[in-house]
């Protein structure tokens, strides 16, 4: 059995997470291409590394965000180039994404944002398993998992003709929803246990446990940031504690305000 810390941080219990978590594990298994739904902070990363950890592949797990390739970059980002392809272009020439991930994982991370000549191109690549190098004049045969990820709605940007479909159905052979934090709520305190040991370590700090107040609370919460909201409010309670627990003075005012604004509507309704 595989422990949380080898899974990363594919932290759960909850009955949802564990369907996701298992669909993930039989994917590895495959070839086929995963797209992983889910907002922003829910982990969509993490289950990405999970898979290419488990997946038994010996190349590389080359994370790519696609909303951050400008677009006069993305052939040379992507497939690389030779040795003077281009001015300022490396003496040694440059191996691009595809090249670096052969045999492994490369993990498209807000691919949603990716511009329509750019996922043409991509999209080529992936049909072809071939990539060729600016400045090259043959083509290079590449063996890579692909794994996608956004926030976004796919299926909303390809009716509104701002992702292809025919990308969109290559790339979302197996996909994976993960849930926001708000539904899973059991997985809070696992995930506050996870990150206190964590940050103990980091922070070389002892603290033995959390008030039930902090706990009730922080359950309570509908955490919009999902896991990342919840890692940073730990974090912060960790740094500023000066007893050895954590208690309710140390969670962040915005929380406290948000759950007491909540339980008094829910009183009025």
């Amino acid at each position: 059995k595989i422990s949380n810390r080898e899974k990363g941080l594919v932290i759960g219990k909850s009955k949802v997470i564990q369907q996701k978590i298992e669909i993930a594990e039989l994917a590895a298994k495959s070839s086929a291409p995963i797209l992983i739904l889910g907002e922003s902070g829910t982990g969509k990363e993490v289950f990405a590394k999970y898979i290419h950890k488990i997946s038994g592949l010996e190349g590389e797990f080359i994370p790519v965000n696609c909303s951050a390739i400008p677009r006069e970059l993305f052939e040379s980002e992507f497939f690389g180039y030779e040795e003077g392809a281009f001015t300022g272009a490396s003496r040694k020439g440059k191996a691009g994404y595809f090249e670096l991930a052969n045999n492994g994982t490369l993990f498209l991370d807000e691919i949603g944002d990716l511009p329509m000549d750019m996922q043409s191109k991509l999209l080529r690549a992936l049909q072809d398993n071939a990539i060729r190098r600016l400045g090259s004049e043959r083509d290079k045969e590449i063996n890579v998992r692909i794994i996608s990820a956004t926030n976004r709605d796919l299926e909303e940007l390809v009716q509104r003709k701002k992702f292809r479909m025919d990308l969109y159905y290559r790339l979302n052979v197996i996909k994976i929803e993960i849930p926001p934090l708000r539904e899973r709520k059991e997985d809070i305190v696992l995930f506050i246990k996870f990150f206190l040991e964590k940050l103990n370590r980091e922070y070389g700090k002892d603290l033995t446990g959390i008030d039930t107040d902090v706990i009730n609370i922080l359950t309570s919460y509908k955490w919009k940031g999902n896991v990342r909201e919840l890692r940073n409010v730990v974090e912060q309670m960790v740094v500023l504690c000066r007893k050895d627990f954590i208690t309710k003075d140390m969670i962040p005012e915005y929380i406290i305000h948000d759950v007491e604004r909540n339980e008094d509507m829910s009183v009025l309704d």
